[in-house]
């Protein structure tokens, strides 16, 4: 999969490229609103059956934009972007497949908890380092890892902070297709075709019922943003992750 920024529309299916606009690898404030808009026009569009997140070729999404984190002007701005794109996802009423090819590791990784189906290809991992970096999970996974993946392994993968394989995520349930003689992105579209020729009302009315009860995530989302938000307000935490930032550079 070459970088391709601009959404994709073909056959009743939205493909969307989860990077920032300038081609990296992350989510940064205006790539979370970006995404946010994308998928509120996605929801209204009747002509859109079924969403593709994808990422690059060879790294799904690495996470949040640090520089966003250590600059305490800019997180008043940021706590919005997010909050408003985990409350888009949270209430998403069509299909969401999430395409993976590479590494998806923190915020790049729990918006596939949102996802209907992940498949990925045998190469990528998974990790959310949230807790090394004195931080706490988001997305409102703090309930849906355990509803997937079990308390246990939730708490280890949340705590632990290891990076999981593929096959181990498949697993844990938290992919629900490993891409075998075609690649992922093959696959994941051979799915969407699929999704794409249901009655959509029945799929909405069906994802909704299987999701359960909305207002239930969308409060755990803002709980879990003030938690974060107070976190980077503490020092050890901002050296932490200048300490991360360096090291990555």
């Amino acid at each position: 999969m070459d970088f391709r920024p601009e959404s994709e529309f073909q056959n009743h299916t939205l493909t969307i490229t989860v990077a920032s606009q300038d081609g990296r690898p992350i989510l940064d404030g205006p790539a979370y609103r970006s995404l946010a808009a994308t998928l509120r026009d996605a929801a209204d569009d009747d002509e859109t059956r079924v969403v593709v997140l994808r990422g690059l070729s060879g790294c799904f999404c690495l996470g949040g934009d640090f520089s966003e984190f250590l600059d305490k002007t800019r997180h008043r701005d940021l706590i919005a972007a997010v909050t408003e794109m985990f409350r888009v996802l949270a209430t998403f009423p069509k299909p969401l497949l999430g395409c993976v090819d590479g590494d998806a590791v923190g915020v790049g990784c729990t918006i596939l908890f949102h996802c209907d189906l992940v498949i990925a290809s045998p190469e990528s991992t998974f990790r959310v380092p949230f807790v090394d970096f004195g931080l706490v999970p988001d997305a409102a996974t703090s309930i849906l890892a355990p509803e997937k993946l079990g308390y246990t392994d939730a708490f280890k993968f949340f705590c632990l902070g290891e990076t999981l394989t593929a096959e181990q995520a498949f697993g844990m349930r938290l992919v629900s297709h490993l891409a075998g003689e075609t690649d992922a992105e093959q696959q994941t579209m051979s799915i969407a075709r699929t999704l794409a020729k249901k009655p959509a009302r029945a799929l909405s009315q069906t994802k909704m019922l299987l999701r359960g009860d909305e207002r239930l995530l969308c409060d755990r989302i803002d709980r879990e943003i003030k938690l974060f938000h107070n976190a980077l307000q503490d020092d050890a935490t901002i050296r932490r992750l200048a300490r991360i930032a360096r090291m990555a550079a």
